[in-house]
């Protein structure tokens, strides 16, 4: 930023000494008869030149190198703070317009702290040090300079606010074209296979005329704003122009004390006009920065303690919700869960049952402090999750979800996922642990193949194997299943639940389950309906109390005889499983 200043004040120091080198020009050189001192006139204006060029260099590229560093910390910052917030806040704010943030809003701040604050700082300059040259030059002319100020600025700062306000709706509406894309792209094959890209493409039309619509109002106040500029300073130029011309006449002045006054009044009418402009940019950038910084500002749901308490070590892996009643932020008026208790001893297998929406995945929100209950409270080996650190927390579970998440690169940084501290050795064993060694060995790089983007590349079987191989890896004393293996064919669903059973070893298992075959080896099976338990047991014991649970078994083994049917499949389950992890 110094050496910034320091060109800045070169450059526009060698301009305003050019008026100077102009009059020494006409009064000296062409209207004396002194050759030398026209040699002399002429080595001086090349000498600002020179001075200008090397100047504007530093000044350009120092400036540049500025906004570019600027805007990288301002992008970490904002990325750094969206990362962390809780996932309620995505429940009301889309995908696609924090990217417009994070993308559009911080390649405009770039653009103006990279090229417009410099040039605003240099114009800046050229105006004081031009006025300042005007008074030396001529007093009674720069008089007059002056009374036009207060015309040219009145409409600068009326002008300038509606700027301001149209490039923050400008904005607005990019985001929205963002989150449109941003959705259709994710859910493409729905698009396609409903026949909806001409819908789509219609209210895609819409959402970017609105853009238009408003980007247009913008450019029509910032035309208006420097064509005011433009008519106010050249039409009080030419009205100085008029009264010094007949000064020159009268011989008050000289032809280049006339010139020089010209050539300032010319620079102050140029560094006017211009600060108009970067000022229609400057409230422009403004916009994007008030939306940067509602980000910035943007509190997690989930507060980290001041005074946080360690988790006890050795982890043991109990969990406990006591009482717990939580609503979503998006569903203030319904209960996710209604005073819900739930004790899991160490080394326990537990299952959730329940039908959609009673409540199984936000036990798991609630024990990973996704969210924080509205009444209740949720332990981790004893200890109340909002009084330790979210991360130390979260470190003792290791999650299995039911669409497992594979990121565009290959298996080696997906499984590594799980602890990125881990050598090559440790992430093989953890993929051959997981039964997923063997299909990635196939690949044509092998684990260094690209997996293509969310996994394209593999089937959902493969998918999930590297997703229980990324939580072999983490090693977790407590381990969360979202029904991992729902949505897999026959063949796969065997090989991941024998992958399942080799990572349940020994750790502290809560299962979600919707297909009630994957349970029946647990040690407590927990019903749940409408955030509450309404049974608890193992297979048998709630087959023969009836209600809710022997109903959904009923449904899905498809006989009346649904507890002699369960127990076949029990067992079935259980030495498929014991052959698969034989085997």
């Amino acid at each position: 930023m110094f050496g910034a200043l320091v060109a800045l004040t070169i450059s526009a120091s060698a301009v305003l000494a050019m008026g100077v080198g102009l009059r020494i020009l006409i009064d000296e050189g062409l209207g004396g008869s002194d050759l030398q001192q026209l040699n002399r006139a002429l080595l001086y204006m090349v000498g600002m030149v020179v001075l200008l060029a090397i100047g504007t260099y530093s000044r350009f590229y120092l400036v540049s190198l500025l906004g570019e560093r600027v805007v990288a910390d301002i992008r970490r910052a904002v990325y750094n703070r969206i990362v962390r917030l809780s996932p309620g806040f995505f429940e009301t704010t889309k995908t696609g317009e924090i990217l417009s943030r994070l993308t559009t809003d911080t390649t405009l701040l770039q653009s103006v702290i990279g090229s417009q604050v410099s040039s605003a700082l240099r114009n800046l300059l050229m105006l004081l040090g031009g006025i300042v040259m005007l008074l030396i030059t001529s007093p009674k002319l720069t008089a007059l300079v002056l009374l036009l100020v207060p015309v040219v600025v009145l409409p600068i700062l009326f002008l300038g606010r509606r700027v301001r306000r149209l490039s923050r709706l400008s904005q607005d509406r990019v985001a929205d074209i963002g989150g449109h894309v941003e959705e259709t792209l994710n859910a493409v094959h729905t698009v396609q296979a409903f026949g909806h890209e001409a819908i789509e493409g219609e209210r895609f039309g819409r959402r970017v005329e609105a853009a238009f619509a408003i980007a247009l109002r913008r450019v029509r106040v910032r035309a208006l704003l420097t064509a005011c500029v433009i008519l106010f300073v050249f039409a009080g130029v030419a009205g100085v122009l008029w009264v010094g011309g007949y000064d020159m006449l009268g011989g008050r002045i000289t032809g280049g004390t006339l010139t020089a006054f010209l050539f300032y009044a010319v620079v102050v009418a140029g560094s006017v006009g211009s600060l108009s402009e970067v000022y229609g940019d400057l409230q422009h950038a403004a916009g994007a920065a008030e939306r940067l910084a509602e980000l910035l500002r943007t509190d997690s749901m989930v507060e980290t303690p001041a005074r946080p308490l360690p988790l006890p070590e050795p982890a043991r892996g109990a969990v406990a919700l006591q009482e717990v009643t939580f609503h979503y932020p998006s569903r203030p008026d319904d209960a996710a869960l209604e005073d819900y208790t739930l004790d899991v001893a160490p080394g326990e297998r537990v299952a959730l049952v329940g039908p959609s929406g009673a409540g199984k995945t936000t036990v798991f929100n609630l024990l990973l402090r996704f969210y924080d209950p509205d009444r209740g409270v949720v332990r981790v080996d004893e200890v109340d999750v909002r009084e330790a650190l979210p991360d130390r927390v979260r470190a003792r579970f290791g999650l299995v979800p039911q669409d497992p998440v594979v990121f565009a690169a290959d298996a080696w940084d997906n499984i590594r996922y799980g602890r990125p501290d881990a050598d090559d050795t440790a992430v093989r064993a953890a993929a051959e642990a997981a039964g997923a060694a063997a299909f990635l060995d196939s690949l044509p790089d092998g684990f260094s193949t690209f997996l293509g983007e969310k996994g394209l590349r593999l089937s959902g079987g493969q998918k999930q194997r590297i997703a229980i191989a990324r939580a072999v890896l983490r090693d977790p004393v407590i381990l969360l299943l979202d029904e991992a293996t729902s949505a897999l064919d026959a063949e796969s669903e065997q090989a991941v639940q024998a992958a399942l059973e080799t990572l349940m070893a020994g750790r502290t298992t809560i299962v979600i389950a919707h297909r009630l075959a994957t349970v029946l080896r647990a040690d407590r099976i927990v019903v749940m309906d409408r955030g509450r338990v309404v049974a608890v047991g193992r297979h048998e014991q709630l087959m023969e109390q009836g209600g809710l649970y022997a109903r959904l078994a009923r449904l899905q083994f498809g006989t009346a005889a649904g507890d002699e049917a369960g127990d076949e499949t029990a067992d079935e389950t259980a030495d498929e499983a014991a052959g698969a992890v034989r085997s």
